[in-house]
This record gives structure tokens, C-alpha cells and sequence, in this order.
């Protein structure tokens, strides 16, 4: 299975396997109780259903905190999970993430790549970090994701659980 077009996949390389390390961390970013921003924790609901990743650290968030730059530059490898608003994205989007000092960080906000330019700054150190974005279209104060967000993680996890079994497969040739 491809990724759709209209979801450009950046990552081509990126394994579940890969992340169950305990120099993993698998981080999912919602909120259940807003609908469709509740994506992030559907993907590690998933992950913890199926049993994958069990050795690598797996957590949930609402949201980012300066804090995390301290708790990725413990790890090796990192992919965080959100929900997107973006037009963009038609079902999601898995890209490799750059570090970049922004002015995004308030109370309420900080971005993935200004969380990484910080672990860089203070720690002198950057892990390798990926992005599953999945379109979300309800944001409500309301339990429960809406029909298409269900349609979206279910195509991310595919394709992510295809990827996967290719990359195992390619590598017990080599």
C-alpha cells in the first residue's frame, strides 16, 4: 500500500521496530476530550493494543512543554503523533523533522522544532525525530474522534505497519 498522493511521506525509512528500544520514545499529542485532537492518542492506543513497541518509553500529552527538550535528549530516536487542522494533510503526513528556533513558545504552545533547536542549544545533542501528522476535522469539547479521523488513523496505520513489515523484510536479506 502507498501513501495516499495528497500525504507526502518524508520518512521512507522510519520502523516500529526501530522504536521498541528503551532509546525510544513514541509521543502522542492530544487531548480525548476534544474529538478529533484526540488522534495522537488513538495511535498509541493502538500501539498498546497490539503490544508493539513494549520496551521503548511511550507517553501521552496534551501538549508539548520546554521540559521535552530535556526528555529527548535522553533518547536516540523519537516520532511524535498530533492531530493536524491542516487543509494540506488529505488523511496524514509522516516527515523527518528539522530543528528551528521559533516564536512559538507560550503557556499553551511550543513547536516540535523549536523543542528540538532547545535540546541542540542546551544539550548539545539532537535525535533523530519524525512527525506522524493525521488530519483531524472536529475539535469540540465531546468524546470520541469523528468517522473520517477514524478513516485517517486507520490509513496512517497502515501504512505504518506496511512500512514496517518492509523494512524488516528488506533487512533480514542484507
Amino acid at each position: 500500500m502507498n501513501a495516499p498522493a495528497e500525504s507526502p511521506v518524508a520518512a521512507p525509512g522510519i520502523a516500529l521496530a526501530d522504536y521498541n528500544h528503551p532509546s525510544s520514545l513514541i509521543y502522542g499529542i492530544g487531548n480525548v476530550g476534544r474529538q478529533d485532537d484526540g488522534l495522537g492518542w488513538a495511535f498509541i492506543d493502538w500501539l498498546e493494543s497490539e503490544s508493539l513497541c513494549p520496551q521503548g518509553e511511550i507517553l501521552r500529552h496534551y501538549q508539548l512543554h520546554l521540559e521535552d527538550a530535556d526528555l529527548i535528549s535522553r533518547k536516540q530516536r523519537v516520532l511524535f503523533v498530533d492531530a493536524t487542522k491542516e487543509a494540506d494533510v488529505e488523511q496524514f503526513r509522516l516527515e523527518r523533522v528539522e530543528p528551528k528556533m521559533d516564536f512559538s513558545f507560550t503557556s499553551h504552545a511550543i513547536s516540535i522544532p523549536a523543542i528540538m533547536a532547545t535540546c541542540e542549544q542546551c544539550f548539545e545533542y539532537l535525535p533523530e525525530v519524525h512527525l506522524l501528522t493525521i488530519r483531524g476535522y472536529e475539535w469540540e469539547l465531546r468524546e470520541g474522534l469523528t468517522s473520517m479521523a477514524v478513516r485517517n488513523l486507520k490509513a496512517a496505520i497502515a501504512y505504518i505497519a506496511e512500512i514496517s513489515v518492509l523494512n524488516e523484510t528488506t533487512r533480514s536479506y542484507l
